[in-house]
């Protein structure tokens, strides 16, 4: 089993639980850059950096129509290829973003978000029994969340930038 966002892509080989947290995808821009919402990212002559085959990646792949994609290694590669000269806008999850801004000067999020990622856990459509797995995990996140569990572990881990799927 995998801990996965999910994504109709990747749904075609996995199975998924209902989702258990829901984090944010978000653009990170130079405090130079003219672009000052999300609706400004998707226009001809923008670059957006992603980490490739992420969960951002992916639904971008889908919704960008007129800027183009360029993909980093990784997720933690974003920013540091970014702040290298490579596009204009970076991509990813918010934690990540934030995090790895600290690093440098004169970056900004635009506000809100592009997407919203729900996280859960992936049994593999080629495992005997798969839904059965399934279903019992799918109690189990359902009986986590319900009970408070899953909102009491991230608070105990100061876990920021995310909450408990609905």
């Amino acid at each position: 089993m995998v801990f996965v966002a999910i994504d109709p892509v990747r749904g075609a080989d996995i199975s998924y639980t209902p989702a258990y947290i829901q984090i944010e995808g978000v653009y990170m821009v130079k405090d130079s850059s003219p672009l000052t919402q999300n609706e400004d990212v998707d226009a001809a002559g923008n670059e957006i950096v992603v980490g490739k085959g992420s969960a951002y990646d992916l639904y971008l792949i889908r919704e960008i129509k007129r800027a183009s994609l360029l993909r980093s290694a990784n997720s933690q590669a974003v920013v540091d290829d970014f702040m290298h000269g490579i596009g204009n806008v970076a991509a990813g999850v918010k934690q990540q973003l934030e995090s790895d801004a600290l690093r440098y000067d004169g970056l900004r999020m635009l506000p809100g978000h592009f997407m919203v990622i729900n996280q859960a856990i992936g049994i593999p459509k080629a495992r005997v029994n798969f839904e059965k797995t399934n279903a019992y995990l799918s109690g189990e996140i359902q009986e986590l969340k319900t009970s408070g569990f899953i909102a009491e572990a991230m608070l105990r881990h100061q876990v920021q930038g995310a909450k408990v799927a609905e």
